[in-house]
C-alpha cells in the first residue's frame, strides 16, 4: 500500500478510529490490532511475501528467547549465527541471486567457458532489505547483551511489521522502538497534530518535488546521448531532487502516521543538502541505515582507531557494502567506492567532524566559505548520484561524457520551470527550517497565516502534484 494513494488514505483514519477508541484500554489487544493491520499494509501489495516475514520474526524471536539463558558463549555464537544467515539468506537470495549468477557466468565466458547456468525470475519482496537489519539488530543486541529479549511474542512481532515504517524505513533499533510496546500509550493533541504536519510536509516532497523531477529525470537519463551537457546537469541535478523528496518524504509521512498511534521514531534525514563536506552528508542522510552499518560493521571491523591502511580498508567496505546493500548492480557499488573517496581525505586528515552544528547557524545566510562548501559537496554528490541512476556503469559514465563537453555551456534543450520553481521554493523552506526536526516543525507566524500556508501546500500537492510514482526505495 502506498502512502500516497486512496487506499491508504481510507486506511489510515479507519486504523486511527479503531485504535484509540476501540482498543485503547487493553495494551496487548493495541498491539495486535497494530500486527493485524501492519499484515494487511504489507499483504496490500503481495500477500504471499507475508510467509517470510512471519518466518523471519519467528527465527529472531526464538533466537532471543535462547539467548536469555545461555551463557556458553559458543552456543550464543552459534545462536546468533542462525539469525544472520536466515536475514541474510533470504536477502541474498531474493535480492542478489541472478547478479550473483549472471556474474559467475559473464567471468567464465571471458576464459571461454560456457556455463548453463540460468538467472531465475525472482520478484523482490517489498522492504526486504530494511525488515532483515531490524530484526537482526535486535539479535545482534540481545547477543551483546545490551538488549533484555522480549517475552512477549505479539509486541515483537508488531516490532518487526510497524506498517509506518516496515518498507522503506527508518531503520529502527529494538532498544528504540520494541520497549514502546511495552508502555501504555495515551493520544496525545499535540503530538498527533505535529504528526500530521510532518505527513503533509512529506506528501509534498514526494508528490510536488519528487513526482514532478522524475518525469524530467526519466526523459534525460532515456536520452541523454541527444541532449547538451546543460541539460543533462539539470537531470542530474533534479534526480538529485527526485531521491531526497522520495526517501526522505516517506521517512517524514513515516515518522508522522507514528506519531498519531503514540510512537517515535528516529530521524533519518537532517537536511542532507545543506552539508559543508561529505562526512556531514553522511551523518544527515539515510540516518537508520548509516549508523546501523557504523554499529554493527565499521566499529567491529575497528573503526578509525587502526593505522592508516585500516581506515581504507574500513570505510571502502563501509560504503560499497552501503552501495551494495542499495541492489544488485555495479552503479551502486561504484556510487558507495566513490562517497569512499570522498571521504577519506578527511577521515585521515582528521577533520570528518568538523561541521557538527547547522550551516550558518543562527543566521538567514550563510557566509561565502559556506557558500563554496555547500556548492562543492551538492557538485560531489550530484557525480555519485549519476552512477545510482543510471541503468549500467557504461551509461553512468557516457552521461558524464556528455555533460562535461563542450555543450556543457549551451542553452538547455528546454526549462522545466514550473519544477524549477517548486524545487527552488523547496529549498527555501528547507533552508528556514534547517534547525528543526523537519521544515514545517515550528512555523513563526500568525495563526491565521500558518493554517493558510497549510492550506495553500494541500492545493499544490492536489493541483500540481506529479503523476503518481512508486517510492525509489520500495525497490531496495
Amino acid at each position: 500500500m502506498l502512502f500516497n494513494s486512496i487506499e491508504f488514505a481510507i486506511f489510515l483514519p479507519i486504523v486511527f478510529l479503531l485504535y484509540w477508541f476501540v482498543f485503547q484500554r487493553n495494551l496487548k489487544l493495541q498491539n495486535f490490532f497494530l500486527l493485524v493491520v501492519s499484515y494487511i499494509f504489507y499483504g496490500w501489495w503481495d500477500w504471499r511475501f507475508l510467509s517470510l516475514i512471519v518466518f523471519s520474526s519467528f527465527v529472531d524471536y526464538f533466537v532471543g528467547f535462547a539467548l536469555k539463558n545461555e551463557n556458553s558463549q559458543k552456543k550464543r555464537k552459534v545462536l546468533l549465527l542462525v539469525s544472520i544467515l536466515v536475514n541474510l539468506g533470504f536477502l541474498g537470495f531474493f535480492k542478489y541471486y541472478n547478479f550473483f549468477v549472471d556474474n559467475f557466468v559473464e567471468a567464465f565466458t571471458l576464459f571461454g567457458k560456457q556455463l548453463s547456468v540460468s538467472s531465475l525470475n525472482i520478484i523482490l519482496p517489498v522492504g526486504i532489505s530494511f525488515y532483515t537489519f531490524q530484526t537482526m539488530s535486535y539479535s545482534i543486541d540481545v547477543y551483546k547483551r545490551k538488549l533484555e529479549p522480549t517475552t512477549d511474542i505479539v509486541a515483537f512481532f508488531a516490532f518487526v511489521t510497524f506498517f509506518p515504517q516496515l518498507v522503506a524505513g527508518p531503520i529502527e533499533r529494538a532498544t528504540n522502538l520494541l520497549p514502546q510496546f511495552y508502555q501504555k500509550r495515551t493520544f496525545d493533541y499535540a503530538n498527533a497534530v505535529n504528526g500530521m504536519r510532518q505527513i503533509l510536509w512529506g506528501l509534498f516532497k514526494k508528490i510536488v518535488i519528487a513526482d514532478n523531477a522524475a518525469k524530467v529525470v526519466s526523459d534525460v537519463f532515456a536520452n541523454y546521448e541527444n541532449l547538451n551537457g546543460s541539460m543533462l546537469v539539470i537531470g542530474a541535478v533534479f534526480f538529485a531532487f527526485q531521491i531526497y523528496g522520495d526517501f526522505s518524504g516517506y521517512s517524514d509521512i513515516a515518522i508522522g502516521t507514528s506519531r498519531l498511534f503514540g510512537f517515535s521514531l528516529m530521524k533519518n534525514f537532517a537536511f542532507p543538502y545543506f552539508s559543508r563536506d561529505i562526512a556531514e552528508f553522511w551523518r544527515r542522510w539515510h540516518i537508520s541505515l548509516s549508523t546501523w552499518f557504523r554499529d554493527y560493521l565499521y566499529i567491529p571491523l575497528g573503526g578509525s582507531k587502526g593505522g592508516t591502511l585500516m581506515k581504507v580498508r574500513n570505510t571502502f567496505i563501509i560504503f560499497i557494502v552501503s552501495g551494495f546493500w542499495h541492489g544488485a548492480n555495479w552503479t551502486f557499488m561504484i556510487w558507495g567506492a566513490l562517497n569512499a573517496i570522498y571521504f577519506l581525505p578527511l577521515l585521515l586528515a582528521k577533520k570528518n567532524r568538523v561541521n557538527l552544528d547547522v550551516a550558518a547557524k543562527g543566521k538567514y545566510l550563510p557566509n561565502l566559505r559556506e557558500v563554496f562548501q555547500i556548492g562543492l559537496t551538492f557538485f560531489l554528490t550530484i557525480i555519485a548520484w549519476v552512477f545510482f541512476r543510471a541503468a549500467n556503469v557504461t551509461e553512468a559514465v557516457l552521461y558524464l561524457k556528455q555533460m562535461f563537453s563542450a555543450t556543457l555551456f549551451a542553452m538547455p534543450n528546454y526549462l522545466p520551470a514550473k519544477t524549477m520553481l517548486f524545487i527552488f521554493l523547496f529549498v527555501l523552506i528547507e533552508w528556514l527550517g534547517r534547525d528543526k526536526e523537519y521544515a514545517l516543525e515550528h512555523l513563526k507566524m500568525p495563526v491565521y497565516l500558518r493554517w493558510s500556508f497549510y492550506y495553500l501546500i494541500i492545493f499544490v500537492i492536489l493541483w500540481f502534484g506529479g503523476e503518481q510514482q512508486e517510492f525509489i526505495y520500495f525497490q531496495f
